[in-house]
């Protein structure tokens, strides 16, 4: 195909991959890592920032407790990817804690599984979206003003990325991920560097202090836990791992949980050292600017991310290697969608084949993805960036439910699975109990971070999330009790049969055109048991006309007038072919409709689409199959690569051509018994009628 012929749809994503080209669409760990944990990893850019600013709401000496609360978000850290490691070894199929909920708990609690992770993946990218925003404003303060048009095409832009495939996607995505790494680690070892040589780098907020509210004893526990959950927001994207197995090349459960493994051990290691710099230059963050006492320029200046001040307080403010360090960090959070992107088709792809959600989910689009999910969450985190202004800390409120909802039962339905296991007497008994241990620390672990983060955030937003959940679980509820009334409606019986007695086709005549002797043609070389055209008549000046041609081109099968006082098409039709099936018996009537085809967009605004419209009234009539003759107009050569063929050569040379004689043919199966007759068969003399009925 040339570049003149190729659709914006080619452009944008690219051409058509055969499915035998899906094994080479699987990932290696080298590419598997930065797609599935850029979403872990990018946590610890927001992370910790949530985790200090909570804790500043009651002063700066609470920033004390930093640590404390910190060494306990790494405990969850480690025993969640532990489980998860577990989980895919039990269940390598890629439905994650859905598939393990839904087989160990039951229906509903699969499905509690996936409202929960459908919620998240939506806010995952929300959140890294506007969190990458955040840290481009932090660089570039004159941007604050399209805040949310960058958000809103960050995300058009990774969709489309994500469009052109799972390999492609991993590629372009791979380098900003490994870059984030490596300058996160730099930042890090070189202001260790710098405290232990005696010169400490100090923030540009370290001057600030914070007015500490006056708060009870039973606030102060309240403040840390608060604080505990917005830290575990770095626990976002453990599971996607999980849930992307089949991603993975051969041997699949090993590389996958080789991965996770690697992504565990690197994020854990960037939060604990963004966290330990981030105190030693003293940074301040505060939830409203203007808390900070000493900053004047708080109603009019942005405030830096923490990343933003640790890199500037390393590096120098400005510096290379601080545009480096907040360009690897925006990228890698704009890219952290990309995990929801990968997680959330596959999670749909795995309900409609459940008949949970739509059959479009579990179909793969041109570049062998699940491109209709992909569509799906790319419209629904626009929705929640326009709502929400793409303001960081109100998304964030709404962030993790999901995730801790998603974490507990898969993990209690992991017990089950390994306590079935032990019943039945499998094998390896001493592996069993312990991965049994495992994922029961895990489903106690993750159950109580979810009760603390659900009181925590509950007024604070998160109860919005308990709305959407249940919503959901009604509309896969609802789904799937559809699809079941369907299967059980058209499912073989012994009983049922379908047959007729004949045989009639009916021709859709509008104007004397080529599109509609080219159906009538069609028609007549089906050898149907009777034919004829039927024009519907709206004025009485066009049906005259249209009968004069009608002789004039030779065409000897009845045309029959349908008088339409009000204009309509579909329901004269109707009303004619309920009366012949009354008169006929239970024949089958097939409707020959002519349609355009065109290459242009716009050339469908200049139609009127009456074919369509007369086939989907059509529909509806018993004992009628419809026939749509399509005509390709010379645009559709932009699709097809096709134009209409050339003028014959009398037309060429302006000779007069006769027309051809359109006359029925004998049925088939008359013809086939006339062949086998000895005899000459008699002749028949051809006839042209014309009659009309009023309707």
């Amino acid at each position: 195909m040339t570049n003149e012929g190729r659709s914006p749809k080619r452009w944008l994503i690219g051409e058509p991959l055969p499915s035998e080209k899906l094994e080479g669409q699987l990932l290696s760990k080298r590419l598997a890592l930065p797609i599935f944990a850029s979403d872990a990893l990018s946590s610890v850019a927001y992370g910790p920032q949530e985790m200090l600013m909570i804790l500043t709401i009651g002063g700066l000496a609470f920033l004390s407790f930093a640590p404390w609360v910190a060494a306990c978000v790494v405990v969850l850290l480690i025993t969640v990817a532990a489980s998860y490691r577990q989980l895919i070894k039990a269940y390598p199929s890629g439905g994650g804690d859905y598939e393990v909920a839904h087989k160990n708990l039951g229906e509903k609690a699969g499905l509690i599984v996936a409202s929960a992770l459908l919620v998240d993946y939506v806010l995952t990218v929300a959140v890294s979206v506007a969190s990458g925003v955040d840290n481009i404003i932090s660089a570039l303060p004159w941007l604050s003003g399209w805040r949310v048009e960058l958000a809103v095409a960050f995300v058009v832009l990774i969709a489309a990325v994500n469009l052109r495939g799972v390999r492609e996607s991993s590629k372009a995505f791979a380098i900003p991920t490994y870059v984030f790494i490596a300058s996160i680690v730099l930042m890090v070892v070189t202001g260790l560097v710098q405290t232990l040589f005696g010169s400490a780098p100090i923030a540009e907020s370290a001057g600030y202090s914070v007015h500490a509210q006056n708060i009870t004893q039973a606030a102060v526990i309240l403040l840390l836990l608060r604080s505990f959950a917005s830290g575990c927001s770095a626990l976002t994207g453990v599971e996607a791992v999980a849930n992307g197995v089949p991603a993975f090349r051969t041997p699949k459960i090993r590389n996958a949980r080789t991965t996770l493994l690697l992504m565990a051990s690197i994020a854990v290691g960037l939060f604990v050292g963004l966290t330990a710099i981030a105190l030693i230059t003293h940074v301040h963050y505060a939830e409203n600017p203007c808390d900070l006492q000493g900053w004047a320029q708080c109603a009019t200046s942005p405030q830096r991310s923490v990343i933003a001040q640790v890199a500037s307080a390393v590096f120098g403010n400005n510096s290379i290697l601080f545009f480096i360090v907040q360009a690897a960090t925006a990228l890698v959070l704009l890219l952290a969608a990309n995990t929801a992107f990968n997680g959330f088709p596959l999670l749909g792809s795995v309900l409609a084949r459940d008949s949970y959600a739509p059959k479009s989910l579990n179909t793969r689009g041109d570049r062998l993805v699940f491109s209709n999910g992909m569509i799906l969450l790319a419209l629904g985190a626009c929705v929640l960036l326009l709502i929400y202004r793409a303001n960081l800390t109100q998304l964030i409120q709404l962030y993790i439910i999901g995730v801790f909802v998603s974490f507990t039962l898969g993990q209690s339905g992991m017990v089950k699975h390994w306590i079935r296991l032990l019943k039945s007497g499998a094998p390896d008994r001493v592996g069993i109990i312990r991965s049994l241990c495992i994922n029961a620390f895990g489903a106690l672990l993750t159950f109580s971070v979810l009760v603390v983060v659900t009181i925590t955030k509950f007024t604070h937003g998160a109860y919005l999330v308990f709305i959407f959940m249940p919503i959901l679980f009604l509309l896969m509820m609802g789904v799937n009790r559809y699809y079941r009334d369907v299967e059980r409606e058209v499912e073989v019986d012994a009983t049922t049969t379908f047959g007729s007695k004949g045989d009639h086709a009916i021709v859709l005549i509008g104007k004397m055109q080529k599109p509609a002797l080219k159906a009538l043609d069609y028609a007549i070389a089906a050898r149907h048991d009777s034919i004829e055209a039927v024009n519907i008549a709206i004025d009485e000046e066009s049906t005259q006309k249209l009968q004069g041609q009608w002789a004039e081109q030779n065409i000897h099968v009845p045309l029959t007038i349908i008088e339409s006082p009000y204009r309509d098409f579909g329901v004269p039709l109707i009303k004619y072919i309920k009366q012949r099936r009354e008169e006929h018996g239970s024949e089958v009537v097939t409707v020959y409709l002519p349609q355009y085809i065109v290459g242009h967009w716009w050339e469908g605004l200049l139609h009127n689409h009456r074919s369509r419209r007369i086939a989907r009234q059509l529909m509806l009539c018993h004992g009628v199959t419809i026939a749509l003759v399509p005509w390709l107009l010379d645009s559709s050569s932009l699709i097809y690569g096709r134009r209409s063929r050339p003028l014959p050569g009398q037309d060429r040379r302006g000779e007069p051509i006769p027309p051809v004689m359109r006359r029925p043919l004998a049925p088939a199966s008359t013809a086939s018994q006339a062949a086998a007759k000895t005899a000459k068969p008699a002749a028949k003399t051809s006839t042209r009628s014309t009659h009309r009925t009023k309707r």
